[in-house]
């Protein structure tokens, strides 16, 4: 049987918002040594080559030194890194592409 590798967690469980347990082991969070511990466990699939692209441009732009959002705009649209589309960056756009790639 061929063994398939995996670079997400399919078994990732939603988050849910913490609720007070005194019991340890209880509640949203998975009991220890029972839960096998997947590598890129917080992800609900392998990124994109565009994802690791986006990535390392922004790298790029903030090892530059770009800290507010309309520098990151610049910077992004300064090294030629441009939106899905093809287009150049605005504010609006890079702010719902981050929303976006947050979810």
């Amino acid at each position: 049987m061929k063994e398939v590798v995996v670079n997400f967690n399919p078994f990732l469980k939603p988050w849910l918002a913490p609720q007070p347990n005194n019991v340890a082991g209880k509640g949203v969070i998975e009991k220890p040594g029972e839960t096998d511990n997947m590598i890129w466990q917080t992800r609900k699939a392998e990124p994109t080559q565009y994802e690791n692209d986006f990535g390392d441009a922004l790298e790029k732009v903030f090892e530059a030194g770009a800290a507010e959002l309309n520098e990151v705009v610049a910077g992004l649209n300064g090294i030629g890194f441009r939106t899905p589309e093809g287009a150049q960056w605005s504010e609006e756009r890079l702010a719902a592409e981050l929303r976006l790639l947050a979810e």
